[in-house]
């Protein structure tokens, strides 16, 4: 919030509530436009990539028990692996979660993920010309499984509820939004 162009909030202090590896709470004392005072928690966590695998017309898509929501879901890869790029960081995700390398990448965009509650951005990406291999996946990930569906399959499972990551959602959106689909 300091020095952020065009910002009307000012930060005070800040205070670290809580943190772990993955991410950090902070608390911090704001100042508003009016001059009044009062507290901001939010979430600092590093931004993460989403890659869309696409061949044949259709995607390939992971699903897991995600233990916040308390059940299984589909989505498209994603996470925050260690890399120097963004796109490396997508081509490791990619890789861990289905084993699928891929010969073309385009970046379709950055969206913030909870803007209200957290710094974190996710960078969304489409992967093509693909090549199958064995997924290399984290101890956490054990109970992952993968699938293709067609684009009209995926719709499909979006509208019914069995797709309900915003961060696939919202990649789908940035890529019709485009107006590039890849060809069938």
């Amino acid at each position: 919030m300091t020095g952020a162009e065009g910002s009307t909030i000012r930060q005070i202090t800040t205070k670290i509530v809580y943190s772990n590896p993955w991410m950090t709470v902070r608390e911090d004392e704001v100042e508003r436009p009016d001059g009044s005072r009062g507290l901001y928690a939010y979430i600092d966590k590093p931004d993460y990539v989403l890659v869309m695998p696409w061949e044949n017309g259709g995607f390939h898509l992971v699903e897991e028990y995600r233990y916040p929501v308390r059940r299984r879901t589909w989505s498209f890869p994603q996470g925050s692996a260690q890399a120097s790029t963004l796109e490396e960081e997508a081509r490791l995700e990619l890789a861990e979660e289905t084993g699928l390398r891929a010969a073309h990448w385009r970046r379709l965009g950055a969206l913030d993920n909870a803007h209200g509650v957290a710094t974190q951005q996710m960078h969304a990406y489409l992967a093509t010309g693909l090549e199958p291999g064995p997924p290399r996946r984290e101890h956490t990930e054990q109970d992952m499984r993968q699938r293709w569906v067609s684009r009209a399959e995926f719709e499909k499972m979006v509208r019914a509820g069995e797709v309900t990551d915003s961060g696939s959602v919202a990649a789908y959106t940035l890529l019709l939004m485009s107006g590039e689909l890849p060809d069938s």
